[in-house]
């Protein structure tokens, strides 16, 4: 049987024809004009001031951030047998061999921290290498590791300074942290979470903070100078010690802390600051630190208003120490003071960091609210001699004696309170014994144990002035000037209380 091969003679044709189709749609496409494709290898602008791009401020100070590793060994001892480790049981074994063993383990933390000299000198947190028994600094550009001396420490600012052998190094410029302002860009260099040198970008988002640092709680540690420049530059554990630089590259502050579950909430101190404990480590070998001898106190809208005041701007002056620079210029106990040369004071934290910043023996202009009046006074700092803060006292509530301030029970201060709370023998007043949680005079922060001194500037000896002045009180505000040892703070103080409001 012969077999045509019909199917396959006429696909033969078709395919010819459908080439040719084919053929004569390409022609057709190629005589017209091909579609235009945009390319534009441009850099990018990268001015800053632009906001598109920061590398070059990157490559100019990237070489200058090194990655900090700090260790230390740690002993511990520890019961084999948990039992033994507790008195009750071991009462029941006798006489039995101590079961503890030592054991020794290493920790290990990292950080961050900026080359400030060419010859190795380098600027970081302090509690990036506190307490570590080995430094070890990385800088990234020439990928060489380096054992790192600790120049100095200064736990009250949190700055440490280090010393690398090392030469012709790439050294960061410092800036001027007293001249940025809020809404100034930054960008934070450091080594977050151990990833590597990183870079985030943010602006200046506060100025003069103030938040709580750990340690804050024990009064027996020095006092933390703290005056932090708040930006929303990302911030991670690791880019403690790093670099805040401003839009043209240069150092305003070190990065310092985080507030848990803050996101865009980071801080650092101060390059002013830091640049002042540094100097003191290579000029001198201990930080110096100015001193005028007032009691600094933070405003609010209460006291504002009993002093006269548009806003609560400034610190106000709740104490004088005899015999001091303050006590020389004329400054009295009541005054606000609202700018030292002209730089604005924001809070009672922000003032001792400016004070601590001054330079013994060089005078300076203070901006004060005295008597419903604005004036200069010139005052020449001292040196601060820095004293542990003593523990605090808490008084134990005593019999009610009397009403006065709608909700203060008070008493006169006799020899036995007066020892209780480490009272001066001079001091006369009115002890507080108890106050109702619901009162204005709470809310104002009177507390137990504070020694009424005065009120509305009358002077209180005995707690029967006290009651007399309380109850003739007129007004929106009461002023109360007190006397407080408790929680850290020993020294004079005012409080503002609301004398218009019900209490609750």
């Amino acid at each position: 049987m012969k077999v045509h091969r019909l199917f396959l003679g006429v696909s033969s044709a078709a395919l010819a024809m459908a080439a040719l189709i084919m053929t004569l749609h390409l022609v057709a496409r190629a005589a017209q004009t091909a579609p235009a494709i945009q390319v534009d290898s441009t850099p990018v602008n990268r001015d800053p001031a632009t906001g598109n791009g920061y590398g070059p401020i990157v490559k100019k100070v990237a070489a200058s951030v090194v990655n900090i590793y700090s260790s230390r060994t740690v002993h511990q001892r520890y019961h084999r047998n948990p039992m033994l480790a507790d008195p009750f049981f071991r009462q029941f074994f006798g006489n039995v061999p101590d079961d503890q063993q030592e054991f020794t383990r290493q920790l290990n933390w990292l950080g961050s921290g900026m080359i400030v000299t060419a010859d190795g000198y380098i600027l970081t947190a302090n509690h990036v290498v506190d307490g570590a028994d080995e430094i070890k600094v990385g800088i990234s550009s020439n990928k060489v590791e380096y054992t790192a001396q600790i120049i100095g420490t200064d736990p009250q600012t949190d700055v440490a300074v280090l010393k690398i052998d090392a030469q012709n190094l790439t050294a960061m410029t410092l800036g001027d942290s007293a001249q940025i302002e809020v809404g100034d860009a930054v960008l934070a260099i450091g080594n977050p979470l151990g990833l590597g040198q990183t870079v985030t970008r943010g602006i200046v988002s506060a100025l003069g903070r103030s938040v709580p640092i750990p340690g804050d709680e024990n009064p027996n540690l020095p006092q933390r100078y703290k005056d932090f420049i708040q930006t929303d530059a990302a911030i991670n554990p690791g880019n403690s010690g790093g670099a805040l630089v401003d839009a043209q590259g240069r150092l305003i502050g070190i990065n310092d802390a985080i507030i848990e579950g803050g996101n865009g909430i980071g801080f650092a101190i101060p390059v002013n600051m830091a640049r002042g404990v540094m100097e003191g480590f290579l000029n001198g070998g201990r930080v110096v630190r100015g001193f005028i001898g007032v009691g600094p106190q933070d405003l609010d809208e209460g006291l504002a208003k009993s002093f006269g005041l548009p806003d609560s701007s400034g610190v106000l002056v709740s104490e004088v120490a005899p015999a001091t620079p303050a006590d020389s210029a004329g400054i009295k106990a009541g005054d606000v003071i609202l700018a030292i040369n002209d730089q604005p004071v924001s809070g009672a934290d922000n003032f001792r960091a400016m004070v601590a910043q001054l330079q013994p023996g060089v005078a300076v202009n203070l901006k004060i609210f005295s008597n419903g009046a604005e004036k200069i006074l010139s005052v020449t700092p001292g040196e601060r001699q820095e004293a542990v803060i003593s523990a605090p006292i808490h008084p134990a509530p005593k019999k009610q004696v009397a009403d006065m301030l709608n909700g203060v029970r008070a008493r006169d201060l006799d020899p036995r309170l007066r020892q209780e709370i480490s009272a001066p023998d001079n001091l006369a007043g009115a002890i507080v014994m108890e106050v109702d949680s619901g009162s204005n005079a709470a809310s104002a922060g009177l507390q137990p144990g504070d020694v009424i001194l005065e009120i509305n500037r009358q002077p209180v000896a005995n707690f029967d002035d006290a009651k007399r002045l309380g109850l003739a009180a007129t007004g929106d505000r009461i002023l109360v000037k007190l006397w407080r040892n408790r929680d850290g703070v020993t020294g004079t103080r005012f409080v503002s209380v609301d004398n218009a409001r019900t209490a609750q």
